[in-house]
């Protein structure tokens, strides 16, 4: 029985992810179509291991409640089954809008006690839609950060629930040149020309008459 020990930890082993810890910070709270998600995955590892690699993924999902009608069979006092009726029944119905994974680090080894960190940048696509939530549709937009290691499961972050807005639109403000046109007389004293809004000459001071 002892030396079937090694092999029943071997094989243990491979049912559970590494013993590995790994969070995820951001440069900032929230963050708009078209941005960049900028932040580190930090790892602490309790084992040694050999990964294959480590990775974030972004994953955008649409979600939209919708009425289906399913059939029900309804017992009757005598015990007997009636005939199935239709009865509504609400449920989620959910689509992959967007999904990438932004490979931070390849094959490596991480020995058991080390801290790691990794800088991360992720476009969002400023064609997507930005995080909404209703009674009945909801947009989510989550990230988590992965070691991946052959054979065995990935060892994963907590799953962080993004915000995502929508860019705000600056208004563009277009100057529109005026042209106005003066219309000038000369003086009847002196014939220097000035504007007819004026009622003074301004060469030899004389009022303007007529």
């Amino acid at each position: 029985m002892i030396q079937d020990l090694p092999i029943l930890d071997g094989f243990a082993r491979k049912l559970t992810p590494p013993k590995i810890s790994l969070t995820l910070k951001f440069d900032k709270d929230y963050y708009t179509l078209g941005e960049n998600i900028e932040g580190e995955l930090n790892l602490y590892s309790d084992e040694d291991v050999d990964v294959d690699e480590v990775r974030c993924e972004l994953l955008c999902v649409e979600s939209v409640k919708t009425v289906k009608y399913v059939g029900a069979t309804i017992p009757s006092r005598s015990g007997r089954i009636e005939p199935s009726v239709m009865v509504p029944r609400e449920t989620w119905e959910s689509a992959i809008l967007y999904s990438t994974k932004a490979i931070l680090s390849g094959p490596t080894h991480i020995a058991r006690g080390s801290m790691e960190k990794y800088r991360f940048k992720i476009g969002i696509p400023i064609t997507l839609k930005p995080t909404y939530k209703s009674v009945d549709r909801k947009i989510v937009w989550t990230i988590k950060g992965v070691v991946a290691v052959k054979g065995r499961p990935d060892a994963k972050s907590s799953t962080v629930e993004l915000q995502i807005a929508q860019p705000t639109v600056q208004p563009t403000i277009r100057e529109r040149e005026v042209v106005r046109e003066i219309v000038v007389a000369p003086c009847r004293y002196c014939g220097t020309l000035f504007p007819i809004t004026e009622t003074t000459c301004p060469n030899c001071g004389a009022k303007r008459t007529g």
